[in-house]
């Protein structure tokens, strides 16, 4: 018996069930650049690693992390996080826990012996690093890993820069970061401590270096004039703050005033009262609104007692001690003007935490460097008007913290390897951002942020154990599976699903999926119920 016409068609062959021909616009599968990753100054992929840490394999993730950045555990312990401020999540409930996730794979790797892949083969060539801070120590990473002979040179006894010198052992132990240093240098970096840099010129010269970085911290401490009698026990923060790296603490008795608002000023009043000051006192001109120190600090900081003068300012400082600390108030433009009204302290020290300098001699008589506000300029490739010099970090115009600084050692190594060979880096052009208004995030369920447990109070004002604790690996998880993948495909087959005419075909786990336009009508169901806002529409070609 012979078959009907219609069941003797190879399937996909009748012109009239290709409907792609009443199509005006067809679904295009795009790839978005995610805030976050947006928002990182170490330039991380951040939710690339999420990618797969949400699936359990931390190994991978943390592989994928330190293609950017060789310090996660540091990172996790000290960077402010702009890329949870800018995550989408935080319009839905709130913002992905990144910081936590990342320290979480940083210890995991420490824990578990995990050492970077191998260095590519040798270039043959030498390149100088000045400095063995986080932005040094970046580039140092970076350029070993391109192949590149590197040797730092640290003025100081010891490894880290203003990780070790300027952050509390509260807030980052030391163990934490030996363990990720150590495994730069176990790349081949070689190390020179009390190795101070007098001359760059003649440093390169003598040691035969093909470029160098510089990456000098700003450890030199800014002074204000205070009148002051041959007694007062007057301080720097950064005297402080470095004294505590040694055997013998500071001695700065029972009642400590610090003069200041940023960050430092608190890590210096949080560390006396550790060090056993029944007041800790920090006097600052502004207002709180106006403090460059960030909230969460300022927040920590009170639970444990710190006391904080708002709209003061220190005039002088007797032989006995007493400070006269007149009283501001803020004009019609909001700035702080003297009142004349003025009080006493009793302070046994007075801690100067009026922000930092970096110390440019060795770039003295370099032809061609220009050095403009105290730091020194440089291009788009981070090399200074000196040909195979180059700068970052705290030397360089730019916010001072240790995510910049990795991102500047990155930066910059890229650059640099560039120039040893002869090409011009050029940097992947980006996508386009990834909108709030590009998802569809009712398709997300309501998942609350993991909270980070803390030390309790009691310790915290007389230990410098860590502070703030990690993720377990259950919570990080969770943690890590809150990402809602902004503008790129995570496979979730919702597009598969929803297609009324099973145009969308499915390429095979991690290949995502492809659009059959010979059945695509261009309804644009896909497009309207992508969570993640992966799919665009556009007018088909005429």
């Amino acid at each position: 018996m012979e078959k009907p016409f219609a069941i003797t068609l190879d399937v996909g062959s009748s012109l009239a069930n290709k409907t792609g021909s009443w199509r005006t616009y067809r679904p295009v599968y795009v790839d978005r650049l995610p805030p976050c990753n947006h928002a990182c100054p170490a330039g991380e992929n951040i939710q690339g690693w999420l990618f797969h840490a949400e699936s359990g394999d931390y190994e991978q993730a943390w592989r994928a992390l330190v293609q950017d950045n060789p310090m996660p555990a540091v990172m996790g312990r000290v960077c402010y996080h702009p890329c949870e401020s800018s995550c989408n999540r935080g319009n839905l409930d709130q913002s992905v826990g990144i910081n936590a996730v990342e320290r979480f794979l940083g210890d995991q790797a420490i824990r578990l012996g995990w050492s970077f892949d191998p260095p590519a083969s040798d270039s043959g060539k030498q390149v100088l690093v000045v400095g063995a801070g986080p932005s040094g120590l970046s580039a140092a990473y970076h350029l070993a890993r391109l192949g590149h002979r590197v040797t730092i040179h640290e003025a100081g006894p010891m490894a880290g820069g203003m990780m070790r010198f300027g952050i509390p052992k509260y807030r980052l132990p030391r163990a934490v970061l030996e363990a990720e240093i150590q495994r730069i240098l176990d790349l081949g970096v070689t190390l020179r401590l009390n190795t101070k840099v007098a001359n760059i010129e003649e440093t390169m010269r003598e040691g035969q270096f093909d470029a160098a970085f510089l990456a000098v911290g700003a450890h030199i401490a800014k002074r204000a004039y205070i009148p002051a009698g041959e007694a007062a026990h007057l301080l720097d923060a950064m005297q402080v703050l470095r004294g505590m790296e040694g055997e013998e603490q500071p001695l700065l008795g029972r009642r400590v005033v610090v003069y200041g608002g940023g960050n430092t000023a608190l890590d210096v009043a949080r560390t006396a009262k550790r060090l056993g000051a029944t007041d800790s006192i920090i006097v600052y001109r502004r207002t709180r609104e106006k403090m460059p120190a960030h909230d969460f600090e300022v927040e920590e900081a009170l639970q444990e007692g710190i006391l904080i003068k708002w709209l003061s300012t220190i005039k002088n400082m007797s032989d006995e001690g007493t400070l006269t600390v007149e009283k501001m108030a803020l004009d019609e433009k909001g700035f702080p003007q003297p009142t004349g009204e003025v009080e006493t302290l009793e302070a046994d020290s007075l801690v100067l935490a009026l922000g930092q300098d970096v110390d440019l001699s060795l770039l003295n008589d370099v032809p061609g460097l220009e050095i403009r506000d105290g730091v020194v300029q440089v291009g788009e490739n981070m090399m200074t008007g000196r040909p195979g010099i180059f700068a970052g970090g705290d030397m360089v115009p730019s916010e001072r913290t240790v995510t910049v600084a990795i991102g500047h050692g990155k930066k910059a190594a890229r650059h640099i390897d560039a120039w040893l060979r002869g090409v011009v880096h050029e940097p992947a052009p980006k996508h386009d951002l990834a909108t709030p208004e590009r998802l569809n995030t009712w398709y997300y369920d309501d998942a609350p942020k993991q909270v980070q447990p803390t030390l309790d109070l009691i310790r915290r004002q007389s230990t410098f154990d860590e502070v703030v604790g990690g993720l377990d690996e259950g919570n990080a998880l969770f943690e890590a599976r809150r990402c809602l993948s902004c503008g790129n495909c995570f496979e979730c087959d919702n597009c598969y699903g929803v297609c009324p005419d099973n145009a969308i075909v499915k390429l095979g786990p991690g290949l995502r999926f492809a659009v059959n336009y010979d059945y695509c009508k261009g309804c644009g169901i896909c497009n309207a119920e992508c969570p993640c806002g992966a799919i665009v529409m556009v007018p088909e070609a005429i």
